[in-house]
């Protein structure tokens, strides 16, 4: 099959290399029952605790309603719990109980490994190079 144009475009090319990465991000994480966004939403409030609802869906491009069902759906399994925000009576911060703190450090522990596992091609500069032209993108 001659793929020679689809693989001058970025969106394909990205497309392509996410797919490969999450195929074997949703086998490692199943043990922690963490899909990329759960994942990310944990990583986010572990490393801002207090992060409201309305941070985490412009850092992530979430639309409100969907964290909503995903907060509520991390906070049943007791992984994070909301509190008063210190200086916003509207709105509440997020974050880990102890059980999510476990659960998020051995999942970023597992997301680092399989991070190098399937960059093995790359060199540490390319990847770099790599993530840091991929930022350039989104974060036009």
């Amino acid at each position: 099959m001659d793929t020679s144009y689809l693989e001058t475009l970025l969106g394909y090319n990205a497309r392509r290399a996410a797919l490969s990465v999450i195929a074997v991000f949703l086998q490692r994480m199943a043990p922690f029952g963490l899909r990329p966004v759960d994942f990310s939403v944990l990583t986010l409030v572990a490393h801002n605790p207090g992060v409201t609802s309305r941070q985490i869906c412009a850092t992530l491009d979430i639309l409100p309603p969907n964290l909503v069902s995903m907060v509520k759906s991390l906070e049943k399994r007791g992984l994070i719990l909301r509190r008063a925000h210190p200086t916003d009576g509207r709105a509440q911060g997020l974050h880990l109980t102890p059980s999510g703190k476990k659960t998020q450090a051995q999942a970023q522990i597992t997301a680092t490994q399989l991070e190098q596992d399937v960059s093995g091609a790359l060199s540490n500069e390319e990847l770099q190079l790599l993530n840091h032209l991929l930022r350039k993108v989104y974060r036009r």
